[in-house]
């Protein structure tokens, strides 16, 4: 369904990534459920945040890595709250 604000698909998948990577790269500290439980979480500087958004905007709508970091996204953020029984 074509938006009707003139936003294309693949501006609106890029823009709901850098929502979903700046959201979890929160600033607060986290309550370590266990030591070793969860991978460290890697810190993105916002300057190459922002240069992974330009360059996935210049990707293809269908692209597989569109979809592999959408979902590299969701493990992100629960490494970061430490959520358990990931698949």
């Amino acid at each position: 369904m074509p938006a009707k604000d003139g936003c294309s698909r693949r501006r609106r998948v890029a823009l709901r990534l850098v929502t979903i990577c700046l959201s979890s790269c929160a600033t607060g500290v986290s309550v370590v459920v266990s030591v070793g439980a969860c991978p460290p979480v890697v810190e993105y500087s916002r300057e190459l945040q922002a240069r992974a958004v330009d360059e996935m905007a210049l990707l293809s709508e269908m692209s597989a890595i569109v979809e592999m970091l959408a979902k590299y996204a969701v493990l992100r953020n629960h490494a970061r709250v430490g959520v358990g029984g990931l698949r």
